[in-house]
């Protein structure tokens, strides 16, 4: 069944390459492509599926105008806080919606290794991880680098908000166990790569994604939104998408 998707956030660089690699998918055509200050509410009223590729201060009123027009909705946005996934768990209960800090297939499979790695190599590891991403990037960490660093606290027993240590400089004292390092780099043009460092006594296992164009994220968004449309209400994510739950 083809499907009309409403782009918003269109004039931006993922907005642009979604318009674009949707001509790859025979079944979804744009219904509309809003950004800020276009009619958001109109354009959605044209589609049947939203993916909001725009700013987390819109958050609130894209969750409102799809729960109220029962749409789909994908949403890529980054830099949203702990109150805005609150109020997307809220919207859930009223139509589906896809939540991933990275919609690529290829990181998502490298979320799954991660998870495995972490579970057979065990504490004696040390945890860090790198990301990269270039130098117009406002937020950090990036959302995948997040959602490595979630990945691992639930493996450890350990949680994001005080046991990630995000950078280090100074007299900081030695390593503790308990602890996930995240470290950002911004520079060039990088799309965005991803390395999650386990490091023990002898021995290191690295595991990495580099992506190369942001095409690799707008085809997942895209499948995304297909793969949700018609489901139930609630909240999913891409390895609900991809089958690796």
């Amino acid at each position: 069944m083809a499907i009309k998707l409403h782009i918003n956030g269109s004039r931006g660089r993922m907005g642009q390459a979604l318009i674009t690699c949707s001509q790859e998918f025979p079944d979804t055509t744009i219904g509309a492509a809003t950004d800020a200050g276009d009619d958001f509410t109109g354009g959605l009223a044209k589609s049947d599926a939203c993916i909001d590729f725009s700013h987390h201060s819109a958050l609130e009123a894209v969750l409102a105008a799809c729960v109220a027009g029962k749409k789909t909705l994908v949403i890529g946005t980054t830099g949203i806080s702990d109150a805005g996934v609150a109020k997307i768990r809220e919207a859930s209960a009223h139509i589906p919606i896809v939540y991933s800090g990275n919609y690529s297939t290829g990181v998502n499979t490298l979320l799954w290794l991660t998870r495995k790695a972490a579970e057979t190599l065990g504490p004696e590891f040390d945890l860090e991880i790198t990301e990269t991403h270039h130098r117009m990037k406002k937020d950090s960490p990036s959302g995948t680098a997040k959602m490595l660093a979630e990945a691992l606290a639930e493996v450890r027993g350990l949680q994001y908000n005080t046991d990630v240590r995000h950078g280090r400089f100074g007299d900081v004292g030695a390593r503790t166990r308990g602890e996930i390092g995240m470290h950002a780099i911004r520079g060039g043009d990088v799309v965005g790569d991803h390395t999650v460092l386990f490091a023990a006594l002898g021995e290191r296992v690295e595991l990495t994604h580099k992506a190369s164009s942001r095409d690799i994220f707008a085809r997942g968004a895209i499948r995304a939104a297909l793969w949700a449309h018609g489901k139930a209400p609630g909240l999913y994510d891409m390895r609900d998408v991809l089958g690796l739950k």
